[in-house]
């Protein structure tokens, strides 16, 4: 991998700046606070992105860099991988994932893949480095090597770290005893009374024999909340019943105006037969009457006939011929006078009874015409009668037509509603239910179903101040309960935490092992080649054990701790052990940067470390950040070729 190009547009004070390397060797000079560090830490974050880290108190690199002036906060970084393919990569570091171009500059960005919290993993999938190992091998910086004569103990314990687990702040002496240490303080033993396991141990029994006399509340609960229920239910049947009934009431209810008409009804046709029996009553009287009428008619009618005025006068005629013919033939004058007066007194008496009876018989006729003009009147009576009689038959009629229609009415509007209850109600039908058909039945069911409702709401209200006496007590079980829950969750917490340690000692065990069988043999034999080259010689062999530490072997063949040497010496090997890490670190071969790296190596040690990284790192890109001319006029001496950038 080469770094080809920067364009820092906005990075802490650099702004608008172009910086362009070469392969091999580039030397970035600048004087102090001429932003030599910020460069590097552009290169890093252009690659890794920026952290804000706001749980840290150390200030992250997003508040040590962000712009001066001005809001933009942004730049490129141009490289070439090994494979010869080219990628030019956009920051805004405002923002947490950059846009990635290819030498067409067509964007790739969504090629790689992006985590939620980190952003791109671009430069990890290309060289499967992440940040944290890049900065401990790849980087090194002032703030790791210029260590005082004092703090030499910490810089070889760094490369003792380096060669026994390849992290400098990683010993496994030191990982191991920590997880022992917490592992004893955050979980304990069984015989550490206590510690936090045994402690949840204890409670846990406590609560549990607690919640053992608590669980007796728990059943009662469970029966009362039953029979709460069951009256709930209860109640809301009855309720359900009686509202059905209700319903009822109200469809019968409206439809007693239609009732109250057919009452109207029944009774103008009971007045009408009323009527009827009355007018039939009063015909048969008048027709009684009438009967005697009849008789009488009858009769006068034959005297009439039996006392005819011919009669009369034939008699009157025949008496007077008598009496002329006795005149006539008689000689005796007394006979005649006799005679004559006995047939004038029998004339006169005739003539007497003649118009007697006459007078008679016109009462007589008088009468017959006035009860022949009564039997009239009568007869006309009893047609008016009998006509009224029709009429209120009719009119019967038409009330029983009425009275079958309006009834009709109400039994098609009774059974569409009744029909449409009986379904909402279906469940609530019985006998009882087919055995009411009044308002009066169902007011008085509605009645009964309110004293039980009644009577079923005091049970529940009763039944309720039973479960409202153990709701504290159940309360507490509740409590109790979670309590042990938590309670377990902890003990599993720390059950997990403690397979977590043991785990993590097995891990760390078996990679420490695996390092020193595998990558610190490897490491030793780089270090020790490099140190050899670097001091002419004068220390051959590094070695590293758990009794010794770090040794080094000198010319001579003694083998001295690593405590013994300057700190020169021991800065070689520090930056010697990093050198020969790089190799192994990814399948690029990736650039080495060293920021005021050599600040105590004198010129003979600067001389064999530049002649060594010139010719044994050629295919590397090496990045030298200095604030003296020293390590130009080496490589002039050396005659080796670098890139001078001058800031």
């Amino acid at each position: 991998m080469k770094i080809e190009k920067l364009n820092i547009h906005s990075y802490g004070k650099i702004k608008d700046k172009e910086i362009k390397f070469r392969n091999h060797i580039n030397i970035i000079f600048g004087k102090n606070e001429s932003g030599k560090s910020t460069i590097m830490h552009y290169i890093v974050n252009s690659l890794y992105g920026i952290s804000k880290n706001k749980r840290s108190k150390e200030l992250s690199d997003y508040d040590k860099y962000l712009p001066w002036s001005g809001q933009d906060f942004s730049g490129k970084i141009s490289y070439i991988l090994d494979n010869g393919k080219y990628f030019e990569v956009y920051r805004d570091f405002y923002k947490k994932n950059p846009k990635i171009y290819n030498e067409q500059k067509e964007e790739i960005t969504n090629n790689f893949s992006i985590d939620k919290s980190t952003g791109s993993q671009f430069f990890y999938e290309q060289t499967k480095v992440d940040e944290e190992l890049f900065l401990s091998t790849v980087v090194s910086n002032q703030q790791e090597v210029k260590l005082g004569k004092t703090e030499q103990g910490v810089l070889i314990q760094k490369i003792a770290n380096l060669v026994g687990t390849g992290d400098d702040n990683t010993s496994f002496r030191i990982a191991m005893d920590r997880i022992n240490r917490r592992q004893l303080d955050e979980i304990g033993t069984s015989r550490s009374r206590e510690k936090p396991i045994n402690i949840i141990q204890k409670k846990l029994t406590d609560l549990q024999e607690e919640k053992n006399v608590l669980e007796k509340y728990k059943n009662s609960q469970y029966e009362i909340e039953e029979k709460i229920l069951n009256k709930k239910e209860e109640i809301s049947d009855l309720e359900s019943e009686m509202q059905m009934y209700k319903d009822i009431k109200n469809v019968l209810e409206n439809l007693k105006s239609e009732q109250e008409k057919i009452n109207l009804q029944k009774q103008l046709k009971s007045s009408n037969s009323a009527k009827i029996s009355e007018y039939d009553f009063n015909i048969d009287k008048i027709q009684e009457e009438n009967k005697n009428l009849i008789l009488e008619f009858f009769e006068n009618k034959k005297v009439k006939k039996e006392k005819n005025d011919f009669t009369f006068f034939v008699s009157i005629f025949v008496l007077i011929l008598i009496n002329i013919l006795q005149f006539v033939f008689l000689k005796n004058a007394i006979v005649k006078i006799s005679i004559c007066c006995i047939l004038l007194v029998i004339t006169l008496v005739s003539i007497f009874a003649y118009f007697r009876r006459k007078k008679q018989n016109e009462e007589a006729i008088k009468k017959y015409n006035e009860k022949q003009k009564k039997a009239e009147i009568i007869k006309e009576k009893i047609n008016l009668i009998e006509d009224e009689i029709k009429k209120l038959e009719r009119e019967n009629n038409n009330i029983e037509k009425n009275i079958k229609s309006i009834e009709e009415k109400i039994e098609e509007e009774k059974r569409k509603k009744l029909d449409f209850i009986y379904i909402k109600y279906h469940k609530n039908i019985n006998e009882d239910f087919l055995n009411i058909k009044t308002l009066e039945q169902i007011q008085f069911k509605i009645q009964l179903l309110q004293e039980k409702i009644s009577n079923t709401k005091v049970d529940l209200h009763r039944f309720e101040l039973d479960k409202s006496n153990i709701e504290p007590q159940l309360d507490k079980l509740a409590n109790i309960e979670e309590e042990i829950e938590l309670q377990k969750e902890k003990k599993q917490q720390l059950e997990k935490l403690n397979m977590s340690f043991e785990l993590a000692k097995t891990i760390l065990t078996k990679c420490y092992e695996n390092m020193k069988e595998t990558v610190t043999p490897k490491f030793t034999q780089n270090l020790s080649q490099n140190i050899a080259d670097i001091t002419n010689n004068k220390y051959k062999n590094v070695n590293f054990n758990e009794q010794s530490g770090l040794v080094v072997e000198t010319e001579k063949g003694d083998y001295v701790s690593a405590s013994h040497l300057s700190v020169g010496t021991i800065e070689q090997l520090y930056l010697s052990l990093r050198l020969s890490m790089i190799k192994d670190l990814s399948s690029e071969t990736l650039p080495i940067i060293l920021d005021e790296a050599f600040a105590y190596f004198d010129d003979e040690r600067l001389t064999n470390f530049l002649e060594t990284i010139s010719k044994k790192y050629k295919k590397n890109q090496i990045l030298i950040f200095t604030c003296t001319d020293r390590e130009q006029q080496i490589l002039m001496e050396l005659g080796g070729d670098y890139n001078l950038v001058i800031l």
